[in-house]
C-alpha cells in the first residue's frame, strides 16, 4: 500500500479521535481489525492486514468477526486495550503507528503502541510499549535476515532506513525540476508517498506515459495532478483511446528490446564462431608446413646439433627450411610434437567444415525470430518473454518430470536456490523441507493444480535433497511462489514463505524420478 493511500485512510480517521475501542476481531492469520466508535459516534473498523505481500490499512463499515489465531494476536486482544488516541505517519512512508491509552482494572493494562510497516514483501506489525521496546511481533527479523535492524521481543524498535523525498504536500513547481529530461516513472524515486500504482494514476491523470520524457509544460501537470493525488487519490481507471494506444506501444517496446538484446547477443556470439571456424580453415596450409617440417626432421636428424632452439635444414626441394625447436627435446620428439600440432590443427579445419553450415543455419533462424519479435503483437511478446531460451545459459538445477507430467527443478546450491525461486512463475509451486536446510523445489503448474500424488513426488525430492534425507517424516511446506520472497539483504537462497500447506513424506527419492 502506497503512502499517499495509507494518507487518505489516516485524514478520515483523525477528526474521530480519540476513539472508544470496542475490541478486536481478527479475520484470518494476518488481519486485525479494530472496532472503534469515533468522535462523532460513529462506528466503523479499522482494518489493519500485515502479512505480504500486499498489506493494507483501511477503514470499513459492519462488523467483522475472527477469534485469535495465532500466540501474537492472543497477546493482541490482551493487550491493546483503551481508546485509540493518535493514529500517526511518519512523512508519507507506509509505516503507521497507533496508540492505545491502556485500561485501568483489577490489573491495569499498560498504554501500548502498535506499528504497522505496510512495506510490501517486507511486511510486519509490530506491539510495543510506552518507551518503544518490542512486546510482540508477528514475524521476527534477525540479523541474519536484515543487518540493518532486528524485529524480535525485548528490543528497543528501529524504524525503517530514513529517505529524503519531496513532499507532495508542500511541493513547489520548481521543486519537480529535478524531474527535467526524466521519464514520468521516475516520480517514484523522487516524490515521497507515491508507488507504482499511483504513478500510473499520475500518467492517466496528466495524459502522459510513464515512459514520457518530461518538459517543463509536462512539469506544470505533473505538479498539478501530484496536489489533486494529496486530495483524492482514489485510483480511476478510464484512458483516452489515444493514451491506450501510446500505453500499449510502450509495453510492448519495453518487452520487445531485452529480447532483441538477448537475440542479438547470441547472433554476434554464432558470428564470432563462424569467423573462428573460417580462420581454423585457413590453418590448414600451416598444418602442412609444420608436416613437412616434422618429416625433414626424421630425415636430417644427424644434421640437428644437440639443444639448438633453431635450425635451419636443405628441404626435399633443395631450399633451405627453417625449424624451431624446443631445445630440452630429442630431433624425433621435436617431430611428434609438430606432427600432434598439425593433426589440431587439421582435426580443428574438419570440425569447422563440419559446423559452418550448422552454425549459419543457427544465425539465419535467429535473424527470423528477431523479425518475428519486431513484428509481435503485446499478447506474443508477452508469451515471448516468459518462454525460456533453448540452450541459453548454463542448464540451471536437477530436472525430472512428475508422474502427470509436470517439470520437476531442484536447486543444487543457495545460488541455483535464487534463481530458481526467482525465474519461476508466480502461480508455480514452490516446496522446502521444514526447518532444515535443503533445495528450493519448483512443480512447473503455471496455475494449475496438479494431482495429489504429483504434490507427493515434488515434497519427496524436497525431502531428499535436504538434511533430513534418510528420515520417515520429513515435513515438507509447499505453496504458490507468488507467496514467497527473499527479504532485503537476505543470503542468497533465504526466503521468507506465506499461504503454506504441509505434506509428511519420506526422505528418500521417488522410485519414479529419472533425472533428465
Amino acid at each position: 500500500m502506497e503512502g499517499l493511500l495509507i494518507h487518505a485512510v489516516l485524514r478520515e480517521l483523525w477528526p474521530e479521535l480519540p476513539a472508544t475501542n470496542l475490541g478486536l476481531a481478527f479475520p484470518d492469520e494476518g488481519t486485525a481489525a479494530l472496532l472503534l466508535k469515533g468522535r462523532s459516534g460513529r462506528i466503523f473498523n479499522l482494518v489493519l492486514h500485515y502479512r505480504p505481500p500486499t498489506p493494507s490499512l483501511v477503514l470499513e463499515a459492519g462488523t467483522l468477526l475472527g477469534e485469535p489465531k495465532t500466540p501474537f494476536q492472543r497477546q493482541l486482544e490482551a493487550r491493546v486495550k483503551g481508546p485509540l488516541l493518535e493514529a500517526e505517519q511518519h512523512k508519507l512512508d507506509r509505516v503507521v503507528f497507533l496508540r492505545f491509552a491502556g485500561e485501568k482494572g483489577f490489573v491495569d493494562t499498560p498504554p501500548v503502541r502498535l506499528v504497522l510497516e505496510a512495506t510490501g514483501r517486507n511486511a510486519n506489525l509490530l506491539l510495543l510499549d510506552e518507551e518503544g521496546r518490542i512486546l510482540g511481533v508477528d514475524r521476527v527479523i534477525t540479523q541474519a535476515v536484515n543487518r540493518y535492524r532486528e524485529l524480535r521481543p525485548g528490543l528497543p524498535y528501529v524504524p525503517p532506513p530514513p529517505y529524503e523525498k519531496l513532499d507532495p504536500r508542500t511541493l513547489k513547481e520548481q521543486d519537480l525540476e529535478v524531474l527535467l529530461g526524466k521519464p514520468l516513472k521516475e516520480v517514484v524515486r523522487h516524490v515521497d508517498g507515491v508507488g507504482l500504482e499511483l504513478m500510473r494514476e499520475l500518467a492517466r491523470r496528466t495524459g502522459l506515459t510513464p515512459e514520457t520524457p518530461l518538459d517543463k509544460p509536462a512539469l506544470k501537470r505533473v505538479h498539478r495532478a501530484l496536489r489533486e493525488l494529496v486530495e483524492d487519490p482514489s485510483l480511476r481507471t478510464e484512458l483516452s483511446q489515444e493514451l491506450r494506444r501510446r500505453w500499449a506501444e510502450e509495453e510492448k517496446e519495453a518487452l520487445r528490446k531485452p529480447l532483441l538484446e538477448a537475440l542479438e547477443r547470441e547472433r554476434k556470439t554464432l558470428l564470432a564462431r563462424i569467423a573462428d571456424y573460417q580462420r581454423a580453415l585457413e590453418r590448414l596450409e600451416e598444418a602442412e608446413a609444420l608436416r613437412r617440417q616434422a618429416d625433414l626432421l626424421l630425415a636430417r636428424m644427424r644434421e640437428v646439433p644437440k639443444g639448438a632452439e633453431r635450425v635451419v635444414l636443405e628441404g626435399f626441394d633443395g631450399t633451405p627450411v627453417a625449424v624451431a625447436l624446443d631445445p630440452t627435446l630429442s630431433p624425433q620428439e621435436n617431430a611428434k610434437k609438430l606432427y600432434e600440432r598439425a593433426r589440431r590443427l587439421e582435426e580443428l579445419a574438419e570440425r569447422a567444415l563440419e559446423l559452418i553450415p550448422k552454425t549459419e543455419e543457427r544465425v539465419r533462424a535467429l535473424e527470423a525470430e528477431m523479425e518475428r519479435v519486431r513484428q509481435a503483437d503485446l499478447q506474443e511478446l508477452l508469451e515471448l518473454s516468459r518462454r525460456p531460451r533453448e540452450g541459453k545459459g548454463p542448464r540451471l538445477g536437477l530436472r525430472y518430470t512428475s508422474p502427470s507430467g509436470y517439470p520437476v527443478l531442484v536447486g543444487r546450491n543457495a545460488k541455483e536456490n535464487d534463481l530458481l525461486t526467482r525465474t519461476a512463475h508466480s502461480e508455480d509451486l514452490w516446496f522446502h523441507a521444514q526447518g532444515v536446510p535443503g533445495s528450493h523445489v519448483i512443480l512447473k503448474a503455471e496455475g494449475k493444480n496438479p494431482p495429489l500424488e504429483d504434490l507427493l513426488f515434488a515434497a519427496r525430492l524436497a525431502a531428499y535433497h535436504s538434511k533430513a534425507r534418510g528420515e520417515a517424516q520429513v515435513p515438507v511446506d509447499y505453496t504458490r511462489k507468488k507467496h514467497v520472497w527473499r527479504p532485503r539483504k537476505a543470503a542468497l537462497g533465504q526466503v521468507l514463505y506465506t499461504h503454506a500447506k504441509t505434506l509428511f513424506v519420506e526422505g528418500a527419492l521417488p522410485k519414479e524420478a529419472q533425472e533428465e
